[in-house]
């Protein structure tokens, strides 16, 4: 495969090998590519964790945000975390 690169990125990819942060181009593109898969997985997750919500909603299921809703979800996330709960990854992300 070849890959064409503006000079301006060329440079940025020679820059993170030679500071050391890499061995080598090839590793800067594998860790890039990585980094985007990530972000793309993050950002599927996240839209299906709306479209839950979305269905939810439409079922009725919703509840009305109000500042006493606020307080109490802020409630619950101290006590848990007092409790040694765990943070769902969903909302932490």
């Amino acid at each position: 495969m070849h890959i064409n690169l503006s000079q301006k990125m060329e440079q940025y990819l020679q820059s993170k090998v030679s500071t050391g942060s890499y061995n080598n181009a090839t590793e800067v593109v594998c860790d890039a590519i990585r980094r985007m898969r990530e972000a793309d997985e993050k950002l599927a997750t996240l839209r299906a964790a709306v479209q839950v919500g979305d269905d939810q909603i439409d079922r009725g299921e919703g509840v009305t945000y109000t500042p006493e809703r606020l307080v109490t979800i802020t409630e619950i996330a101290f006590a848990n975390a007092r409790d040694g709960k765990k943070i769902n990854p969903d909302v932490a992300a």
